[in-house]
């Protein structure tokens, strides 16, 4: 059927529908409250070919019940795109927008001068500014992925920059690790550049297979000369260029590089669909070409895409009618927003295959064909990479055997440059390397010594250094083994190197960045480690390691109890500390008892020997022979203390003494006899060590495969967190703090440890090996030399070279040997014996205490006694005036009778008139007359009345008053005493 009839049996189809539309009243309006029945598609296309198709797609679309639901029919509206984007825009307003069309088809037409395609932009501005869904179907530049500018397009075909995507499968098919990209500094450009590394990161977890750019090269587009960067890759280790170019630019590329020779064998080419139909793309490279461009296909997939989204649409939303005109820049089409999100949900088969859409509305899963470029310039296709039905992804298929590289042959190219002149880094760490300063005399190393020199980082000096050792002298093996010259230098933080978690960006995540030595490998600053590096999965992740050439293991280094000279061996049961205590505190407790006798109130009497003769009080010296009789249980001959402070004290010291003596004695006999342990620690698996409250430091060196080990093993994690603060900075610092007691206990590499103990008697490895692990030497990822290196090692495994090594530097300072057995424990100390020193100070505080008791009671009691005496004083006083009075009574008495001559009257006159003047009393003793007369003062109080008073019930008159000569005494006189 020609096409003039199919466009004539279309019109008629097409006259039949509107017929029908207009009988059912659906043309122009919709039922009040239900979704509408008829859509207008735009379309802004290229030719009359394509608007045809478009037409004939539609008409064929509304029979196709399974995108077309009963009752619903679509309606073409085209316009021919035009160069002019302002033409463009204004024919979508009047032809399209106008006619209320719910999407537009866009195609391209031919790029300007500038190489931009700005007709389907146009569109985009304009449908987008009233959010109705524009389709693309050749539009590929990374501009319209950008939804702030371009907010309602999507495109059934893929944008440049997704070729990334099969870049990195072909890398991965290939095993290129390693990579130059080419790109021009163009939107599209770094667009490609951005999706390859960010897809490297994301899908590539396999360090292995993930592919490393090596050099990133951006030039401006409309070149004139590319031999500036050429220059710079030919130093470059990597011969694999990936190259994103238009034709013409990728046109003076090819031209330069070919006057470089790096278009010959040897070298790779991998381009994008631009540069592939350059006139002088080189024989051998290989391109991507879109599988289907077909534009009537493409139509056809973007229309049955738009049917499938408005059929889920009419059964899920509510469709409102579209904007009618471009007048008013207020309207805001919210169905066109949600058409736009269903849009982007689809995945259908279409004719260009899988139709699928991202969240920038770019096309996935396009398929391409893998294009070679054979001798005569002709394009050839080689394998194709395709969606994958069974597996629901993209495949990537190449028939390796067709293809024909770069200088015309059959071989796959290596990728990779291999240099000859290598850039080697050390660390110090004995024995496998020593590192020596060369003096201001020195201008060459020695013989056996190979320059090193060190570049410091912080500051930028340079230092020389030589070196030698182990490790010096395998890589003066590697390097007649395997052929290469190298330079030698120290790492320049002097560390092997850790990864700190580096946070890039929200969207790319956390980055490890390493330091020292793995740090300089990563950069590509280096290109071997020749050093003890332990192999674990942490560095392999980003380096690569040969074969172990030396095995160990983690263990403990620790210093062994210090020995006595056995000449003194009978004082090596308490410490100097100790022994020194001891003898000041026997002259201590010697001037306490002294001075607790001398003054005390109960030590100063003199005591009655047998012979009657009296012992003298206890004096200094008497003391200080007490107290060391006591001590040594020699017996005591003479002065003991008599006070009682002094005698507790004395128990005291007994007591001390007895401790002292019997830990004396038995100390003294483990040392004789017993063996000293040789270590503290058990292994790994002591308690002390897991136990963070016990009181040993212990700990590694910062960053190293050792610290690493530790911050992997989850049961190791408390002890990890101990040990972080006790970490040093070398090896060479931490075994120093264990020879001087600042660390109890350094973790490290066994085969260094062991050396260290068998140079030094002091120092002592504990536990059996655990973490055991092997050195290798380090290289660069994907490093050519890997293999070779690793050959040569197992051959000096097998020929005995490695023993040899071992011989020499390993055990060369085991000529030294250690004592195998130790007789003495652990001597006492202070820490030891201190409650026996507490108790001795306490019996002198008790004594002193005593004493003070003492003295005050003694005091009281001078006290006491003096008014006591001075009572007793005062009532022989009295007595005696007493006394005189009856006296004197009785010789005037006898004087009167005498005087008178009355020999036979018995009472005197004064008696009877003191008989009569007084009431006769009887006659007491003092002690009765002194209570008597105190009583009947009493008696008397209260009862006088007027000149008389009453006694023993008898009123009497009261007597002339005078001063009686003899004075009132009162029972109690001792307030008297002053």
């Amino acid at each position: 059927m020609s096409s003039t009839m199919r466009h004539t049996m279309s019109e008629f189809y097409l006259w039949i529908l509107i017929l029908f539309t207009l009988n059912n009243s659906v043309l122009l309006q919709k039922p009040s409250g239900e979704n509408p029945t008829f859509f207008n598609i735009g379309g802004v296309l290229s030719n009359g070919e394509s608007e045809k198709n478009f037409s004939e797609t539609i008409a064929t679309l509304n029979y196709v019940h399974q995108y077309v639901p009963k009752g619903t029919t679509y309606f073409d509206k085209t316009i021919r795109i035009d160069k002019n984007p302002i033409k463009t825009a204004l024919n979508v307003c009047k032809h399209l927008i106008s006619k209320r069309v719910y999407a537009v088809v866009v195609s391209h037409e031919e790029k300007d001068s500038s190489g931009h395609d700005l007709s389907p932009a146009a569109v985009s501005y304009t449908s987008g500014f009233y959010q109705i869904p524009v389709i693309g179907i050749s539009s590929r530049d990374a501009a319209f992925s950008d939804k702030n500018i371009h907010v309602s397009f999507l495109r059934t075909v893929p944008p440049y920059y997704h070729q990334a995507d099969v870049w990195l499968e072909m890398l991965s098919h290939f095993g290129y690790t390693k990579v130059i990209i080419i790109h021009s500094s163009d939107t599209d450009g770094r667009a490609i550049l951005g999706r390859f590394q960010t897809t490297s990161q994301t899908n590539y977890d396999d360090v292995d297979v993930r592919a490393n750019v090596e050099s990133i090269v951006e030039f401006e587009p409309k070149l004139e000369s590319f031999v500036e960067h050429l220059v710079e890759l030919k130093t470059a280790q990597s011969r694999v260029y990936l190259l994103y170019a238009n034709k013409e630019d990728a046109t003076v590329i090819f031209r330069d590089a070919a006057i470089f020779n790096m278009t010959d064998a040897g070298h790779v080419w991998i381009v994008t669909e631009q540069a592939l139909f350059s006139n002088n793309t080189p024989v051998g490279a290989l391109g991507l070409k879109l599988n289907n461009d077909n534009e009537t296909e493409h139509i056809r997939d973007s229309v049955y895409v738009l049917a499938s989204a408005l059929k889920e649409m009419m059964v899920n939303e509510t469709i409102t009618e579209a904007p009618k005109d471009c007048d008013d820049s207020g309207v805001f089409w919210e169905t066109g927003k949600k058409l736009f999100h269903y849009l982007k949900s689809r995945n259908i088969n279409g004719k260009t295959g899988r139709v699928a859409f991202d969240d920038s509305g770019d096309r996935i899963n396009a398929a391409y064909d893998v294009i070679n470029i054979g001798k005569k310039g002709g394009m050839k296709i080689v394998g194709s990479f395709f969606y994958d039905n069974e597996r629901e992804k993209m495949r990537l298929k190449i028939n390796d055997s067709e293809i024909i590289w770069p200088g015309k042959v059959k071989k796959k190219p290596e990728g990779f440059f291999i240099p000859t002149h290598l850039k080697v880094l050390t660390i110090e760490e004995k024995p496998f390397v020593y590192v020596r300063k060369l003096t201001d005399d020195e201008i060459d190393c020695e013989e056996d010594e190979i320059p090193c020199p060190h570049f410091n980082v912080t500051d930028g000096n340079e230092k020389d250094f030589c070196c030698r050792g182990y490790c010096i002298d395998l890589l003066k093996a590697l390097s007649h083994r395997i052929n290469f010259t190298y330079d030698l230098a120290l790492s320049p933080d002097g560390q092997f190197g850790h990864y700190i978690l580096k946070n890039l960006s929200s969207t790319l995540g956390v980055k490890k960045e390493w330091t020292g030595l793995i740090g300089e490998l990563v950069s590509e600053r280096a290109d071997l480690i020749v050093a003890p590096l332990t192999i674990n999965p942490e560095r392999a992740e980003f380096i690569e390691f040969s074969k172990p050439f030396k095995y160990q293991g983690i263990t403990i280094l620790e210093k062994k109890p210090s020995r006595s000279s056995t000449l003194v061996s009978f004082l090596q049961p308490f410490s100097n500390t100790l022994w020194i205590l001891v003898m000041v505190s026997v002259h201590v407790v010697a001037l306490v008892l002294y001075l607790l006798d001398r003054f005390s109130p109960f030590g100063r009497f003199k005591l009655t020997n047998n012979d009657g003769t009296e012992e003298d009080a206890l004096n200094l010296s008497s003391a200080i022979w007490f107290a060391w009789g006591v001590l040594l249980n020699s017996g005591i001959g003479e002065g003991t203390p008599r006070s009682f402070s002094a005698r507790v004290l004395g128990m005291v010291w007994a007591g001390f003494a007895m401790i002292i003596v019997a830990s004396y004695t038995a100390n003294l006999a483990a040392f004789l006899v017993l063996e000293r342990p040789k270590t503290k620690l058990s292994g790994i698996n002591d308690a002390r060590l897991r136990n963070t409250m016990e009181n040993l430091t212990c700990g590694t060196v910062k960053g190293s495969a050792v610290d690493m080990y530790f911050r992997r093993q989850v049961e190791l994690s408390n002890m990890y967190r101990s040990m972080e603060t006790n970490n040093k900075a070398t090896a060479e610092q931490a075994i120093q703090e264990v020879k001087n007691g600042g660390l109890m206990a350094f973790i490290w590499d066994s085969s260094r440890l062991e050396y260290e103990a068998a140079k030094d008697c002091e120092l002592v490895t504990a536990g059996e090996l655990f973490g055991r692990s092997g050195y290798g030497i380090g290289l660069q990822k994907g490093s050519p030399w890997t293999d070779a290196v690793t050959l040569a090692i197992l051959d000096f495994h097998e020929s005995g070279f490695m023993e040899s090594l071992d011989r020499e530097w390993i055990f060369h300072g085991n000529v030294q040997q250690c004592e195998q057995f130790e007789k003495t424990p652990n001597t006492l100390g202070l820490k030891n014996m201190a409650g026996g020193f507490i108790l001795v100070g306490a019996g002198i505080v008790g004594g002193i205490g005593l004493i003070i008791i003492e003295v005050v009671y003694k005091k009281h009691q001078i006290k006491k006694q003096k008014r006591l005496e001075i009572a007793r004083h005062a009532a022989d006083k009295w007595r005696g005036t007493i006394e005189k009075r009856k006296h004197l009574r009785q010789s005037m008495a006898m004087q009167r009778q005498y005087n008178i001559g009355l020999n036979s009257v018995t009472k005197s006159i004064s008696q009877v008139v003191d008989k009569n003047r007084y009431p006769t009393l009887t006659h007491r003793g003092p002690e009765r007359a002194w209570n008597t007369g105190a009583l009947s003062a009493q008696d008397l109080s209260g009862r006088r009345n007027g000149e008389e008073f009453i006694f023993n019930n008898q009123r009497h008159k009261k007597p002339p008053k005078y001063k009686p000569p003899i004075p009132t005494f009162a029972s109690d006189v001792s307030h008297l005493v002053v």
